[in-house]
């Protein structure tokens, strides 16, 4: 056998793929020894200090002198919407949104309200970290338990009449105060709702609550409002037991004035009322004692369960009678001016201002359904006063609309002193603290000096100086209530009583009952239209307010952008 036999290996399985040349192989100690197939050649192995020929190798071992350092442990795999392991609360500015983030300075020296509108609407992503300014545990406070406070608080201003707006900004400055955010509540006509999420991770927790009873309490409203203030104000530190503890008293308070104080009221209100349209002391007192009794009836119909679609009809009836009545036994009195009177005790423009003001600012189905309540309540009052008159026209009442309007001389002393009367009368049944009482009456006067300065005086239409009226009425309740930190309803609603259209209403009923429908349905359209112009007058009247009180940057009271155009 030759040599290059004897290098020949015997079977295939035996020949490496990484046996280096015969002309670089080196001679190995026998001919019988085996090679690893992974082994370093021999020439390029370095030798090991201290080691033995004999000691074993791996097979996948590295060479002694190219050890590479061990990588980083993996990050254990998340989901894609987990927080990053780098992220905190405090340096959420540094994740910016690629168009920006528009700079929004909200100074503490702006009122609660209009932060807390700001912020609703901002997206929650620009919205800035809470700053709680109200004392809790270590464990940070109880969610469900400020959820449930943020929801009564805002039953009772809904309740008594504030816009849903005004509501949400209420509820939200609550859960702000306590330190939580991405909170955002809902305020629909009869259903509250907000909801919290801790996180982009976390389940949101959803709490909501069922307003099913209405009545103006415009006290009740205050208190609310000064509790809402107190837990906003970081110098007044408000626990939750303590703010559920004042929440209890505001809901046990007693009416600040009596039954009888009432009536009395809705009888100076139809009487005044009915000094402004022309009418004398024998029209007053008739109005007056028509109210009263449509009250008590009302009243009766309440404590029996009747809506109040019904209580509206039975109490449209008592000074629809008394003028009919006076007309029939041929006295010397403006009949149609006692009917008026007591149409203005009816009407509901609380309601109206609410429903028109939610349409503003963009709650449109709350809107729709005030005015929904609205318009049932017109018609409650239409079917109580058609059915008189028609029984009075078939009885041979000889109405004449012209009689209610007043003669040549207006007699402005007199109509200003009536404002001033039914104002006051508005805000007592209004159930309104008696510290705001002669502000909003003394507003309401101003409200009937420029409507007469500019309707009387100036010959403008009606429609356009009810709207200029109704802007002061606004502007100046916006101011008084922003000097006071309070709710601009108690300052606004009650002024724009000797505003609303209670002669033209009564016109149109009169039209439609004697058969003269044409005539009927321009004077209800001329009401429709003073109606919308005393909401609209009034809304604008605060906004111009806002712009007034130049607080915090030119973009604290951003629009809500829903549409384009398109």
């Amino acid at each position: 056998m030759t040599d290059a036999e004897d290098r020949k290996p015997q079977s295939d399985e035996a020949r490496s793929a990484f046996v280096p040349p015969s002309h670089l192989a080196a001679q190995t100690d026998s001919e019988s020894s085996t090679t690893s197939e992974f082994a370093v050649p021999d020439g390029l192995a370095v030798p090991k200090p201290g080691a033995s020929e004999s000691e074993t190798t791996s097979e996948f071992s590295l060479p002694d002198g190219l050890d590479v350092a061990p990588p980083p442990p993996h990050e254990p795999e998340g989901s894609a919407f987990s927080t990053p392991r780098t992220y905190s609360a405090k340096q959420a500015a540094a994740f910016t949104p690629p168009t920006g983030v528009p700079l929004v300075r909200l100074t503490k020296d702006v009122p609660w309200q209009d932060r807390m509108r700001t912020m609703l609407r901002m997206p929650v992503t620009e919205r800035p970290a809470p700053e709680p300014v109200q004392r809790h545990d270590e464990a940070g406070p109880a969610v469900p338990r400020v959820l449930d406070l943020s929801l009564r608080i805002g039953e009772l201003l809904l309740a008594g009449g504030e816009g849903a707006e005004d509501v949400e900004a209420a509820m939200f400055a609550v859960c702000r105060s306590y330190g939580l955010d991405r909170c955002e509540p809902n305020v629909t006509f009869t259903l509250l709702a907000v909801s919290y999420q801790p996180s982009l991770v976390d389940d949101p927790v959803t709490a909501s609550r069922t307003v099913r009873r209405r009545s103006p309490d415009y006290t009740r409203l205050a208190a609310v409002y000064q509790l809402v203030d107190d837990l906003s104000d970081a110098e007044t530190q408000v626990t939750l037991e303590e703010a559920y503890r004042r929440l209890a008293e505001i809901r046990r308070n007693r009416h600040p004035y009596p039954g009888w104080a009432l009536t009395a009221a809705s009888g100076l209100l139809a009487g005044s009322a009915s000094v402004l349209v022309g009418g004398q002391l024998l029209v007053f007192v008739a109005a007056a004692v028509g109210a009263m009794l449509g009250d008590r009836l009302a009243w009766l119909c309440a404590g029996r369960g009747l809506p109040e679609f019904y209580q509206f009809t039975v109490a449209a009836t008592p000074p629809a009678a008394i003028g009919v009545a006076l007309t029939l036994a041929h006295a010397d009195v403006k009949a149609s001016a006692v009917i008026t009177g007591g149409l203005f005790a009816l009407l509901p423009g609380r309601a109206l201002v609410a429903g028109v003001q939610d349409g503003l600012t963009g709650f449109y189905i709350t809107a729709s359904a005030r005015l929904l309540e609205v318009l049932y309540f017109f018609v409650g009052i239409v079917i109580g006063v058609l059915t008189v008159l028609y029984f009075g026209v078939q009885l041979g009442a000889n109405l004449v609309p012209d009689a209610a309007l007043g003669g040549s001389d207006p007699q402005p002393v007199l109509q200003i002193a009536a404002s001033l009367g039914l104002s006051l009368a508005f805000a007592v049944l209004l159930q309104q603290e008696r510290a705001t009482v002669l502000m909003v009456t003394l507003n309401g006067g101003v409200a009937w000096v420029v409507y007469g300065a500019m309707h009387d005086t100036g010959d403008i239409s009606p429609v356009a100086s009810t709207a200029v009226a109704a802007g002061v009425v606004g502007l100046f309740g916006q101011l008084l209530a922003r000097y006071r930190f309070a709710s601009a309803l108690p300052y606004t609603t009650a002024a724009i009583g000797p505003l609303l259209p209670g002669s033209a209403t009564y016109f149109g009923l009169l039209g439609i009952a004697q058969n003269e429908v044409d005539s009927g349905l321009t004077s209800l359209t001329k009401a429709v239209a003073l109606a919308m112009a005393i909401a609209i007058g009034v809304n604008l009247g605060s906004e111009i307010s806002r712009l007034f009180l130049r607080i915090g940057s030119a973009e604290k009271r951003r629009a809500a952008k829903r549409t384009r155009g398109f």
